[in-house]
C-alpha cells in the first residue's frame, strides 16, 4: 500500500507491496499520489489507492443525490461544482488529511472573505460526512480536527435616503407611476426589503395566496430556518404591494438569479460602493427597532433569539443622541 509523510517543505511517498518497494520526494502531494498510483499499476496491485474514491467524486455524488432534496440547493451544487474544480478535490479520500483542509483554507482565503470560507467548509465537512457514515468511503472525517476560519467583524452597512433615491431613479421607479417592467419591480422589490426586512429570496418567492393587504400582513411558508412566519406590513409596504399586478401566482414574476445581477449594476452605475442586496435587511432591522419592542421585532423578522437581533441592528450614536432630546 501506499503511504505519504511530509518532510520539511516536501512529500515522501512510499510504496510497499508483496516484497517490491519504492519512494520518493516531491514538491505536492498530489505529485507524490500520481507517483503512488502508477507505482501501485507497475507493481501490480488492483486495490487500495488505485481504486479509491476522490473527494471530487464525493462533491458529485453528493450534488446528485444530496443536495436536490435540500432547500437551497441550488446554491450547494454551484459551491460544489467551485470545490470540485480545486486542487484539493483531486485527492483520494483514504489519504485525506487535516493539513490538506488546512492548506485549501489558507489557499481560499487569498480571494474570498473567511465567512465564505467558513460556509465552503461547513460543505466540504457535509459531504465528507455523509461519504463516512453512509458511503463507507473514508474512516475519518479529517475537517474535524480543523480550526474554522476566524468570523470577521459583523457587516454593519446602511443604506442613506440619498442612496435609496439614486437606486430607484436607476431603475426608472417613480412612486404615481405604474410597474410595467422589470427595472420598476426590482425596485419595488428593494422599498419592501427596507420595509419589512425580508430577505431577497423571501421576497422572490411570495405568492399572493400568502399576501392579505385588508388585514395588513402575508405569509411565508418556508423561510431561511425552516420555519412559517408571518410579516405585519406597513402601511407603505401595502401601497408597494397593491403597484404589483395581482393576477395570482408569484408576486414578483421576473426572474431572482437576472434581478440580483441588475439590481448590481444600477448600484455600481449610481458610484456606490460597498452595498448589497442584503444591507436591506440591517437598514430595515434598525428603522424597524424604533416602532417594535424586541420581541416583536424578532418575531416579524425570523430571529429566534433575540440576541441575534444584535448583529442587524446598526444605529448610529449620533441617532441614538437625537432620541435622547
Amino acid at each position: 500500500m501506499a503511504t505519504f509523510r511530509k518532510n520539511g517543505s516536501k512529500w515522501r511517498a512510499e510504496v510497499r507491496i508483496k516484497g517490491n518497494r519504492a519512494s520518493k520526494s516531491f514538491q505536492t502531494k498530489l505529485e507524490a499520489q500520481s507517483w503512488a498510483v502508477e507505482k501501485e499499476k507497475e507493481f501490480g496491485r488492483s486495490e487500495g489507492i488505485l481504486n479509491g474514491k476522490s473527494l471530487k467524486n464525493a462533491f458529485e455524488r453528493y450534488a446528485r443525490d444530496v443536495s436536490p432534496l435540500k432547500k437551497g440547493a441550488r446554491w450547494e451544487i454551484i459551491r460544489l461544482k467551485k470545490l470540485g474544480r480545486h486542487s484539493i478535490a483531486n485527492i483520494q479520500l483514504n489519504i485525506l488529511s487535516p493539513e490538506d483542509i488546512k492548506s485549501w483554507i489558507a489557499d481560499s482565503l487569498k480571494s474570498i472573505s473567511s465567512s465564505s470560507v467558513k460556509r465552503e467548509l461547513q460543505v466540504m465537512s457535509s459531504v465528507i460526512e455523509k461519504a463516512r457514515k453512509d458511503w463507507k468511503w473514508i474512516e475519518k472525517n479529517p475537517c474535524k480536527d480543523v480550526d474554522k476560519p476566524k468570523e470577521p467583524p459583523p457587516r454593519d452597512r446602511r443604506i442613506s435616503d440619498n442612496e435609496i433615491e439614486k437606486i430607484t431613479k436607476g431603475l426608472f421607479y417613480q412612486n404615481e407611476e405604474p410597474i410595467i417592467n422589470q427595472y420598476q419591480e426590482i425596485a419595488v422589490a428593494f422599498l419592501l426589503a427596507i420595509e419589512t426586512a425580508m430577505r431577497q429570496g423571501e421576497i422572490w418567492s411570495l405568492t399572493w395566496d400568502n399576501v392579505f393587504l385588508d388585514r395588513g400582513f402575508l405569509t411565508l411558508p418556508i423561510t431561511k430556518n425552516g420555519f412559517k412566519r408571518d410579516v405585519p406590513l406597513s402601511t407603505d409596504a401595502v401601497t408597494l404591494l397593491k403597484k404589483m399586478n395581482n393576477k395570482g401566482g408569484k408576486v414578483f414574476k421576473s426572474n431572482q438569479q437576472s434581478c440580483g445581477a441588475i439590481f448590481r449594476r444600477i448600484v455600481k452605475l449610481a458610484n456606490i460602493e460597498n452595498l448589497t442586496f442584503h444591507d436591506t435587511r440591517h437598514e430595515a432591522l434598525t428603522r424597524l427597532a424604533r416602532k417594535l419592542d424586541m420581541l416583536d421585532l424578532a418575531r416579524m423578522v425570523g430571529h429566534r433569539d433575540p440576541r441575534s437581533l444584535m448583529i442587524y441592528y446598526n444605529a448610529t450614536a449620533e441617532e441614538i443622541s437625537k432620541r435622547l432630546g
